[in-house]
């Protein structure tokens, strides 16, 4: 006989969650192994859970690469209806999952586990898939405005039926996919993961039992919520408000701003998204679907799982937790918006949120991370046999932000994904091209007593005619990561190519960028930003920082003071007369931005932008769009131009520029 105990009981509690965690890690491990992507196999791009009967992440694996820790698998399974035995359930679609998946290459599986005839919990993993067909090769392109161009949309179905595979999807997958055999061959290996699951949740019950194994799913969230509370505690209650911005949509060259109001009280947490700009005609807008998404709170979870230890990984991390999240701005996408990019539009709120945290709690929280993260694809002409060659090159990233006490760190931001790097010998393997160069960014993360993490370069040669490049999520060209408490902002994100050629070209943002045999291309990622006085910086820390290549001996003379002799070490008397002469400095306690974000603030303030908003939600869809655009160039009439010089230059008559906005605004409608 089962012996009962209490869900509450501690120490069955810390064991099942131990248990839990294991067999989600065991998932992991088949799943990486049996998969054919690189994006599994090397970059990580891909999850596990055990799902409760509500639908809610109940274990999660403790080493994983992706930071949302629920998906709410509901909706999907209420779609697709009862289940039985040996059932698997596909889909892809951000909307009627409502927002399970949130772009269409990340398909994702739920497995009922069965015991004695009832279901007693859900397998889930997802896998991002390279390609799942649409307009581009890799789907996603910043450009789209319709979801029904980035792909096959895969409503809620069963692709396994009663243990029984249904062959037409993996056909219909198959034939509307630019890699079918690496796609069929990767859904099967998401079904084997599953089923791996379900064999030891069943080991699991012969061992504790099914009521152990029930009122554990239960106490492990109750747990996780209780620590969660006291983590959020740390904050001290009350509002703290922040903006941050993408720098365009790429079919303008307005930027979006993210606005958000944090609340807080005795350990709960609401996010306030009101002023966030409306949805926009290309692929930045995230499908939340006016919940609390765990896109939206990775800072958050980030904070908290930095500040208590041992906090289970489940859906209990945010329950205390609450958003307002009105429809129709770019974090709360309608169908049929393309929602292809949604990362970098998540990416730019939870800097966001990391800002208003800073107001709060400046020692616990760090300046901003780079805030990219940009699959660079490669896709060659088609070939013999009619399918298209791609690869990801790289899930490229930068440095994170300091704080208190700490430099960020050098090229691994993972503060949204944590994707592995993709093995050079790997990339050239499988496709026509040839890495050229990949190392640290010199001076890219921002200067301060601790310093910003840096970013890093990439170029590679291309060895036949005929290819694209493809790199979504290009951001902080524009507004780059800010400092704090006197350090300074980062470099911005940059793309050149033919760099050093006679046809050298710099580049904005990629949608598509056509390259031939000799083509060179190169990246260069934006650092994170820096915390304190770079005057105050160690000088021999400055020194390591400049024999290591992060820092040039000019930066370390113009931002941190410090002088390099001939012989590499530090000139004394030289940088005790640089560290005493005058300079720019920043008032203790304050950000400070990039000259585009101060430029571009000095005129659309957070008054004007709200009174913006506030008449474009009143507006329709359609409408709102057509208005919001007219608006900018009414008020900056440079803002769209091709060519366009940088922003604090087109800005910089603010007088005149302020006359127009202040007309602008008496023109809306009311």
């Amino acid at each position: 006989m089962t012996k009962k105990t209490s869900r509450f009981d501690p120490a069955l509690t810390e064991i099942m969650s131990r248990k839990f965690s294991a067999i989600t890690d065991q998932m992991t491990v088949n799943l990486r192994r049996a998969s054919r992507s690189v994006y599994v196999k090397e970059g990580g791009d891909f999850g596990v859970g055990l799902v409760d009967l509500s639908g809610h992440i109940f274990a999660w694996p403790d080493a994983t690469s992706v930071s949302c820790i629920d998906q709410y698998c509901k909706p999907t399974l209420d779609i697709v209806g009862p289940l039985e035995e040996g059932d698997v359930v596909i889909t892809n679609d951000p909307y009627r999952s409502q927002g399970l998946a949130t772009h269409l290459p990340d398909l994702q599986l739920i497995k009922p586990y069965f015991h004695e005839g009832e279901i007693v919990a859900y397998g889930w993993c997802f896998i991002h898939f390279i390609d799942m067909g649409g307009r581009v090769p890799s789907s996603i392109s910043p450009s789209n405005n319709e979801i029904f161009q980035e792909g096959l949309i895969v409503p809620p179905l069963k692709l396994v039926k009663a243990g029984v595979p249904n062959h037409d999807i993996f056909a219909m997958i198959a034939a509307n996919t630019r890699l079918p055999d690496q796609n069929v061959a990767d859904l099967k290996a998401m079904v084997g993961a599953l089923n791996v699951g379900r064999d030891r949740v069943n080991d699991l019950i012969e061992q504790m039992g099914r009521d152990v194994f029930l009122d554990a799913q239960t106490s492990v969230q109750d747990y996780a919520a209780a620590r969660t509370r006291d983590a959020l505690r740390l904050i001290p209650d009350g509002v703290y408000e922040a903006s941050d911005y993408l720098d365009d949509d790429l079919v303008t060259r307005i930027p979006i701003r993210l606005r958000v109001k944090v609340t807080v009280k005795d350990g709960e947490v609401e996010l306030d998204l009101t002023g966030t700009d409306p949805q926009v005609t290309a692929a930045y807008n995230v499908p939340t679907m006016g919940r609390l998404h765990p896109w939206l709170a990775v800072a958050l979870t980030r904070f908290i799982l930095s500040n208590t230890q041992g906090i289970p990984l489940n859906y209990g991390i945010y329950r205390p937790v609450s958003v307002v999240n009105p429809k129709g701005t770019v974090l709360n996408a309608e169908f049929p918006d393309a929602v292809g990019i949604r990362q970098s539009v998540a990416q730019r709120f939870n800097d966001t949120v990391n800002a208003a945290l800073m107001k709060a709690r400046p020692d616990l929280v760090c300046a901003p991370s780079s805030g990219v993260v940009v699959p660079i694809v490669l896709a060659e002409a088609e070939s013999v046999g009619g399918n298209r060659s791609l690869t990801v090159v790289e899930p490229f990233v930068g440095g994170t932000g300091a704080y208190k006490g700490h430099d960020g760190v050098d090229v691994r931001d993972g503060s949204m994904a944590n994707l592995n790097n993709h093995p050079i010998e790997s990339v050239e393997r499988d496709i026509g091209l040839i890495v050229r160069e990949y190392d640290v960014r010199e001076d890219s993360g921002g200067p301060g007593r601790w310093r910003g993490g840096a970013g890093q370069i990439l170029t590679f040669e291309v060895l036949k005619d005929g290819g694209v490049v493809f790199s979504r999520g290009m951001e902080r060209m524009i507004f780059t990561a800010w400092g704090y408490n006197g350090g300074m902002p980062a470099k911005p994100f940059r793309v050149i190519l033919n760099r050093g050629k006679p046809n050298e070209r710099e580049l904005r943002k990629i949608d598509s960028l056509s390259v031939d045999k000799g083509d060179s291309v190169t990246f260069l990622s934006p650092g994170g930003g820096g915390y304190g006085d770079p005057f105050e910086r160690d000088p021999e820390a400055v020194c390591r920082d400049v024999r290591l290549g992060f820092v040039s001996r000019e930066a370390a003379r113009r931002d941190y003071g410090v002088a390099i002799a001939e012989d590499g070490s530090v000139a004394a008397s030289e940088t005790a007369t640089l560290r005493s002469a005058a300079r720019p400095q920043r008032e203790a306690g304050l950000f400070w931005h990039s000259a585009d974000r101060e430029a571009w603030e000095k005129v659309f303030d957070d008054q004007s932008m709200t009174q913006l908003n506030q008449a474009l939600y009143a507006q329709p869809k359609t409408a709102r769009l057509k208005l919001r655009r007219s608006f900018f160039e009414s008020v900056v009439p440079d803002i769209n131009r091709d060519g366009r010089p940088p922003l604090a230059q087109i800005m910089a008559d603010t007088a005149s520029i302020r006359i127009r906005l202040r007309e602008a605004l008496a023109r809306l409608p009311t």
